[in-house]
């Protein structure tokens, strides 16, 4: 999926492209979490539903899913930096249009932003590849750790700033757009590139990565992350409000899951890169994930530990899974379709998961039935993970001119 790498950017340029790429990570999970902790005050201000409200988180991934596939066919028409500028530009815009308004214009502001960051999301790995062929384990930690911080942040600060400016919800929420301001801002010298993420040949559609029972694993583990992460994300703060815990309380732990979960991409890549097989780490992980959810069911009174084990299991199966996406593929046009594969479906499965909370909620009258559901689904995510970390990869497509018939990467 990446093309020859450009010359050697002089250091100055360098650090600059690490910056904004840095930049650009940090609006691409802020905007989207930024809206559990005031998630009651905009229910109560356009007297929305559960399930409506668990739209808002729904709407990105929804885009999520049906963006992923044709994201690097943008770049290809319009070049890589040009593309990221105009994704993290519609992340801008989409805050804005979220925060101020009507209610159509939550809903409307929500898919504009999540179109954008459905896009970087997407092309950003592509650039790691292409500019930092020799650091992308470090690169792809550093990504991750920003992420989080800012998403971590962004929850912990709402509820504070809503208190602080009397403005209720909506200067707060639109305080994330100082996250894609920043970035575009940085970005701009990275304008005068023209450069695609693929060599010039034909976008990867290897039917063979949909036939794969591996690759059904793979997409499988990260889905499931995926559907628990942004449960969480979404009604965390509402299930710790029936449990006792004051909106500042609950908004802060919701931060602290996620700072959380910005941990392990400072351990994990050296760990793995040393391993052939990865079954026992995905094991570790995401039994972590279970414990969890299993506390947060059974003992809700100890929600910090919760918070802290559910964001470093569920950050830890993230990284994982990104990595497999790689790991098991046999070429680069192998891996971008594994990619697009578990991205799209993956992304399908987690846009059910906040609506589908909510009403299981309104349909229980607690959130006993939605948690367990997490349980029982995270037990799943386990036997996923044990099988995508076997040290084996998508069977390559033979190529017919080859008249050993050994393999060649499709």
């Amino acid at each position: 999926m990446t093309g020859p790498s450009p010359p050697h950017a002089p250091p100055a340029g360098r650090t600059l492209l690490v910056l904004g790429i840095l930049l650009v990570a940090a609006a691409l999970r802020a905007p989207i979490t930024a809206i559990a902790p005031v998630l009651p005050a905009i229910r109560a201000d356009f007297a929305l539903g559960t399930a409506q409200a668990g739209l808002l988180t729904t709407l990105p991934l929804l885009t999520f899913a049906l963006l992923s596939p044709i994201s690097t066919l943008l770049a290809r028409g319009c070049g890589l930096e040009r593309t990221l500028f105009a994704a993290i530009a519609l992340v801008g815009g989409g805050i804005a249009v979220r925060s101020f308004g009507p209610a159509w214009c939550l809903f409307a502001g929500t898919m504009i932003l999540g179109t954008g960051i459905a896009i970087a999301n997407v092309l950003l790995p592509g650039l790691l590849k292409r500019d930092f062929p020799d650091r992308i384990a470090t690169m792809t930690a550093a990504y991750a750790v920003t992420m989080g911080i800012a998403a971590a942040g962004m929850s912990a600060l709402m509820i504070p700033l809503a208190h602080a400016t009397g403005s209720g919800w909506r200067l707060p929420l639109a305080t994330a757009i100082l996250f894609p301001a920043a970035a575009l801002a940085v970005w701009l010298p990275q304008l005068g590139g023209h450069t695609t993420t693929v060599d010039g040949s034909p976008p990867p559609r290897d039917g063979r990565v949909w036939r794969s029972a591996l690759a059904w694993q793979v997409t499988a583990f990260m889905g499931l992350n995926s559907f628990l992460f942004y449960v969480l994300v979404g009604w965390f703060p509402s299930i710790l409000a029936d449990a006792g815990f004051s909106a500042t309380d609950a908004g802060a732990l919701h931060g602290l899951m996620q700072i959380s979960g910005a941990a392990p991409g400072l351990l994990l890549g050296p760990i793995v890169a040393r391993m052939r097989d990865q079954r026992l780490v995905a094991c570790i992980v995401s039994l972590a994930t279970v414990a969890a959810l299993l506390g947060l069911l059974l003992l809700p009174g100890w929600a910090v530990l919760w918070s802290v084990c559910f964001g470093i299991g569920n950050g830890s199966t993230l990284i994982l899974s990104l990595m497999f996406m790689s790991l098991r593929a046999t070429s680069p046009h192998q891996a971008a379709a594994l990619s697009g594969m578990a991205q799209s479906v993956g992304y399908g499965l987690a846009a059910v998961g906040p609506p589908l909370a909510g009403l299981l909620h309104d349909a229980s009258g607690g959130w006993h039935v939605p948690l367990g559901l997490c349980v029982a689904l995270s037990g799943v995510m386990v036997v996923a993970g044990v099988l995508a970390g076997r040290s084996r990869t998508i069977a390559a497509r033979h190529d017919p001119r080859r008249p050993d018939g050994r393999p060649r990467a499709a």
